[in-house]
């Protein structure tokens, strides 16, 4: 029982280290997006105060390379997102057999409880009988100790005589 609570400790650690893994990696990702805009802006803005000597297809050429970093920074930001995702529902899952573990627990700690009380009640029975048992005996000696007195007092009067 305890093994299985440190498993789901240990599960929940491992998805929460992950899950702040995915979220850095993301922030990083998004980071990287930004500057790369931003480079893509001022490389747009130099070209054009420059007045660089490029033909309109290695401009094209440039551009359409440029689009492609773009889209794979985009595509890993993207699949970080579903990785973060995935990761959530798996946490959130885990969360819900954690309550469920915890719901059984208590139902099962309910039951030993009701168990022992079961137990104690039938030994108290038990003992009961047994004292009942002495009481009867001790009753039976009593009067078997009575009836000797009585014998006793009987010679005794017997030998007066």
């Amino acid at each position: 029982m305890e093994e299985e609570k440190m498993n789901l400790r240990l599960d929940m650690d491992v998805r929460k280290l992950e899950t702040e893994k995915l979220r850095k990696g993301r922030n990083k990702a998004e980071g990287d997006l930004d500057s790369l805009k931003i480079d893509y802006k001022m490389l747009r803005c130099s070209v054009k105060a420059a007045g660089l000597g490029k033909t309109s297809e290695q401009w094209c050429q440039e551009i359409q390379e440029e689009k492609i970093k773009a889209d794979r920074w985009e595509r890993k930001f993207q699949e970080a997102q579903i990785r973060n995702e995935t990761l959530e529902k798996s946490l959130l899952k885990s969360r819900n057999e954690k309550d469920e573990l915890k719901a059984r627990v208590v139902e099962l700690e309910k039951t030993l409880y009701q168990y022992r009380n079961r137990n104690s009640t039938m030994e108290l029975r038990a003992s009961l009988e047994k004292i009942e048992q002495m009481k009867r005996r001790v009753e039976e000696l009593e009067v078997a100790l009575q009836r000797c007195e009585m014998r006793i007092e009987f010679l005794e009067a017997s030998e007066e005589r």
